[in-house]
């Protein structure tokens, strides 16, 4: 008995030290749970032969080996039988949920132009690092980690903390690193490095790059989340600037594969306080549970396995592939969504349509709309300025005018923005370049307006809508083609301007006329009209009660009467 206690007592002592290494999970639906006993039994074997100074192998470590051996065998067989693609194609496409179709106008509301990002990961970077940059010492102690786009307050920010640069640069700062830096994903003129909230300093103090106890991986693990798997460790701020790490729980669901996030996790980055919750029960705040490559996987078995594993293999009838890439983008709900676009297995540059998928439920939404890839899109901006040799960024869809339309800055080989690109999801010939956002969508607009779409106002976010009596109009004739110059007594400081594609009305609009104007917002001073519409000509109702009371003289045998018109 002494024997037994002393080598399973040993054998668990050292377990326990390889977990506190390795942190395997410790559920059967992870082969690291089968590790850990397959390491356990064969120590345990090791050690009582140590033990035992007999010549022969005793029974007890015959026992421990024989079980070791199975357990060797079935991690072995295990993952084909239950996990294998072979066996449960069907399972793997149902591991994404019910796909929905619905429309895309109702799920994704029309976006401002302010609220455009402009900013990708790549740029992100170099403004983060020019700012880390501003303060030297800070600089050689500390690093950039990754970025992640976020909403704070219902603004998109790419937020990355500081981070270690190496384990010497931990030791001398136990008590964690200095802040987390902001940087609009619209504004790249908004960067911000965040050291202190309501004058207390932040302090990163578990992250990914520290060690031993502070590590947070380790940390959580300690904490008890020991029995699912950990992916996903995301630095996410709430709306008082506080810095926490949320991280993605998952389970394996089919076998010991089809990995499917289950809850998230949140730590204090600064306390470490660790708090576990369902999908249903995460704070509000946080943005994603879904991890990004969980969901990719998950689209791609959906449209694979449609008809079946062979099916997927020889003939491809009927099967949809994700295109190459995903996005974050938001709702009218102010959700965010996973979007990736959906093609066929030929791999050519259009999609029969897009899918959006809940970054928190994972309820997913396909939208069947034939269009244009992320890669044909930026080859389309690139093309319409290729004499710059700019290069496009990966694409964001969003609804501009209506429209589902991809968003994506040109960059020099600096990584500089130098123009902005809208180009039409339906059609990719039909795109908007500008130096500026607000010249990009003017020409993407009128674009639109010349193949033949019709842009309903109250779908264009981008525009501010005014009511005024004309108080001076003038036309001028620029090469070829008539502008009007106007003012209106509601808002003097303003010259409106337009030509006659934006209405019939404007040749025979006079001063003190009632008119109605919509126009680029963000634009000062001078700007340029979206639609006009003059309401003293439009006012039939007026027209038509002055024409009814108007009485014309009548002569009836030679004498002289007044009698209404429309007697």
């Amino acid at each position: 008995m002494k024997k037994f206690i002393k080598t399973y007592g040993v054998a668990l002592v050292i377990v326990a030290i390889y977990s506190f290494v390795k942190l395997p999970v410790l559920s059967l639906d992870f082969l690291s749970c089968i590790s850990v006993l397959i390491i356990f039994f064969g120590l345990a074997g090791v050690l009582d032969m140590m033990f035992d100074r007999g010549e022969k192998t005793s029974k007890t470590a015959k026992y421990n080996f024989s079980i070791a051996i199975v357990l060797i065998i079935f991690s072995i067989a295990a993952p084909f039988v239950t996990s294998s693609q072979i066996l449960h194609a069907k399972s793997y496409r149902n591991l994404l949920g019910e796909v929905k179709e619905s429309e895309f106008s109702k799920d994704v509301s029309p976006v401002s132009v302010n609220d455009i990002r402009l900013v990708d990961e790549d740029m992100a970077m170099k403004l983060g690092d020019k700012k880390l940059g501003e303060v030297p010492a800070l600089g050689s102690v500390a690093k950039l980690g990754k970025f992640h786009i976020q909403s704070v307050k219902g603004e998109l920010y790419w937020v990355a903390p500081l981070v270690h640069r190496d384990i010497i640069k931990w030791i001398t700062s136990l008590e964690g690193t200095n802040g987390y830096v902001m940087v609009s994903a619209s504004n790249p003129q908004d960067v911000r490095l965040v050291q202190e909230i309501d004058g207390k300093p932040v302090k990163i103090v578990y992250q990914p790059e520290a060690y031993l106890l502070q590590d947070l991986h380790r940390h959580m693990y300690l904490q008890g989340i020991v029995n699912v798997g950990m992916t996903d460790f995301t630095l996410e701020i709430n709306d008082e600037g506080k810095a926490y790490w949320v991280t993605s729980l998952y389970e394996h669901k089919i076998g010991y594969a089809g990995a499917n996030a289950v809850g998230v996790a949140t730590v204090d980055a600064e306390t470490g306080e660790t708090k576990r919750y369902s999908i249903k029960d995460a704070p509000k705040w946080i943005d994603r549970i879904q991890p990004q490559d969980f969901v990719t996987n998950q689209i791609n078995d959906w449209g694979l396995y449609i008809k079946g594993f062979l099916n997927s293999v020889i003939s491809e009838e009927g099967v949809l592939v994700p295109t190459e890439g995903t996005s974050l983008v938001y709702g009218n709900d102010g959700r965010a969504y996973w979007y990736t676009g959906i093609t066929s297995s030929g791999g050519d540059e259009s999609t029969i349509g897009f899918m959006l998928v809940d970054t928190r439920t994972k309820e997913a939404k396909l939208y069947k709309q034939p269009g244009a890839t992320e890669t044909a899109a930026m080859r389309s901006a690139e093309g319409k300025v290729q004499e710059k040799n700019y290069e496009a960024t990966f694409p964001v869809m969003y609804n501009i005018l209506g429209k589902p339309t991809y968003v994506s800055s040109l960059k020099d080989k600096a990584g500089l923005v130098k123009m902005v690109a809208f180009v039409s999801v339906e059609d990719f010939s039909v795109l908007g370049l500008g130096e500026t956002k607000e010249e990009a969508i003017r020409n993407y607009r009128e674009a639109l307006s010349s193949k033949g779409n019709n842009i309903k106002i109250e779908n264009d976010a981008s525009t501010e809508t005014v009511e005024g009596n004309i108080v001076r109009i003038s036309p001028d004739v620029k090469s070829g083609n008539t502008f009007y110059y106007m003012t209106i007594d509601t808002n003097q400081s303003i010259i409106f301007n337009a030509t006659s594609k934006a209405s019939t009305e404007l040749p025979l609009t006079v001063v003190g006329d009632k008119v109605k104007i919509s126009y680029q917002k963000g634009e000062k001073e001078f700007v340029d009209i979206v639609e006009f519409d003059n309401l003293s000509l439009g006012n039939n109702e007026s027209v038509k009660k002055e024409v009814t009371e108007e009485k014309i003289p009548i002569e009836q045998n030679g004498d002289i009467k007044e009698e209404n018109i429309n007697q």
